[in-house]
């Protein structure tokens, strides 16, 4: 993830709460399914905004929300891009193996720029995809956990995998890249309150990971239910409305049924509605914020923690790196 400060509900259902699960996945003999490794994007930060005053500030409010969620340092390495120069350097490889005109067809570009309103790309910006595609590979990832605005991203990862290995071979094993498979989640994309295709800071329609009970409640007050659905005691209709969207992923199933049915026969008014999905969410959200107060208390714990994590990182990026090169007879 970029580190744009505190997380929220839709980085956690989009992403965060499938990287914990494959983090604490066990195969068939009890033993830890996957290796996971946790990436603090920092130079993608640069491809929309280039001040970085607060971005320190912004990777330690993350870092702490991904502990908070039950990322575990003693599994996954936490660290920053930034940190591990090969990651730079993999990418300038890289971008010699893909063509412009192939990354501008990127459909998840095109939405950022309508989303955040540019209209010029960076050279950066239309290459981020293939920064991406090192930050998977240097750790020879093999299975992206992503949402599904991400499924091109892997795509390119995957086709730049393929054509580094078929322009260079190892001398003792071949492929130095395996070509990473996606990840979905059940809920990869949460709708903003306003009722905007997705969540985002930027759109201003979000509710934070570190929001307390009367913060939820607050927000979600404002959020938008179905224009049709005027009085109370008005019939609604669920599948238009983007609480009831809140209900399906946070609220128990037997609820969201009588919740559904009762809208529909205008016995459940928005108010009530709003009420029960701001507890359900808040029930979920309340270990996590119990552990947030903690880390947030320890900034310099979670500095730490980063800092442990970016060695790791760096010993690892420094052997595919010499595999690389090695397959490209430059090393």
């Amino acid at each position: 993830m970029r580190p744009t400060g505190k997380l929220h509900l839709g980085h956690f259902t989009g992403a965060l709460e499938n990287w914990v699960a494959r983090q604490n996945e066990l195969d068939a003999d009890g033993q830890r399914a996957f290796e996971t490794f946790f990436l603090i994007a920092d130079y993608h930060n640069l491809t929309t905004s280039l001040e970085t005053s607060d971005i320190f500030d912004c990777t330690i409010d993350m870092a702490t929300d991904w502990l908070a969620a039950g990322v575990d340092p003693e599994k996954s390495p936490i660290f920053r891009q930034s940190r591990v120069k090969e990651h730079t350097e993999l990418f300038l490889i890289y971008s010699m193996l893909i063509t412009a005109s192939r990354l501008e067809r990127n459909p998840t570009l095109k939405d950022q720029l309508r989303d955040l309103n540019m209209d010029a790309v960076s050279y950066g910006h239309l290459g981020y995809p293939v920064l991406q595609a090192a930050d998977i590979l240097l750790y020879k990832g093999n299975i992206v956990p992503v949402g599904e605005d991400q499924l091109p991203h892997v795509e390119i990862t995957r086709e730049i995998a393929r054509r580094f290995n078929n322009q260079y071979q190892h001398p003792v094993f071949g492929d130095v890249f395996e070509e990473p498979e996606p990840k979905i989640t059940k809920f990869s994309r949460l709708a903003g309150l306003d009722g905007k295709t997705k969540m985002s800071k930027s759109l201003g329609n979000t509710i934070l990971l570190s929001d307390k009970p009367e913060e939820v409640f607050n927000k979600l007050r404002k959020a938008v239910t179905d224009t049709q659905k005027i009085r109370k005691n008005d019939p609604g209709r669920p599948e238009v409305c983007t609480v009831f969207s809140y209900h399906r992923r946070f609220s128990d199933p037997d609820s969201v049924e009588s919740i559904a049915r009762d809208c529909r026969s205008g016995a459940l008014g928005c108010v009530d509605c709003k009420k029960a999905c701001a507890e359900a969410i808040s029930g979920e959200l309340a270990p996590i914020l119990e552990k947030r107060s903690g880390y947030a208390s320890r900034p310099e714990m979670v500095k730490d923690i980063l800092l442990s994590g970016e060695e790791h990182a760096r010993r690892i990026a420094e052997t595919t790196m010499q595999e690389v090169r090695i397959a490209m007879n430059i090393g």
